[in-house]
């Protein structure tokens, strides 16, 4: 059985041992208020496992670009192993409008292909 937890605006560097020490199978952060902060730590942690660091700031109504998220996405890629990232958005989407959150996940699924294809092939 697979598990996943998610947490939100922590210092995540002072508690990455404990995040490491769940054992789970992913883990999805808030990071894009702190500009992938958040994957810095684990990665210099060591954290094992797969892990999707925010790239979608829900409490702001602002709809990030493509391009913003893309970038988002290239920083957490120089830590964290592609076949390991997951691309979310920080939260749950409960405070954005159904036209706000389409726009930003129809961003962050063209900002996921964007830096997919800049990816070497294997």
């Amino acid at each position: 059985m697979a598990m996943d937890t998610h947490m939100c605006y922590a210092e995540f560097g002072d508690i990455v041992q404990a995040i490491d020490d769940l054992d789970a199978d992913v883990i999805s952060l808030e990071a894009a208020r702190s500009h992938m902060q958040v994957a810095r730590e684990l990665v210099a942690h060591g954290y094992p496992r797969q892990a999707g660091p925010g790239v979608y700031d829900i409490h702001s109504p602002r709809v990030p670009s493509a391009d913003e998220a893309a970038e988002l996405l290239r920083s957490a890629l120089k830590g964290i192993p592609a076949e390991r990232l997951w691309v979310n958005p920080d939260c749950g989407l409960k405070t954005r409008s159904c036209t706000e959150t389409r726009a930003s996940l129809e961003n962050l699924v063209a900002a996921a292909r964007t830096v997919r294809g800049e990816l070497p092939v294997s």
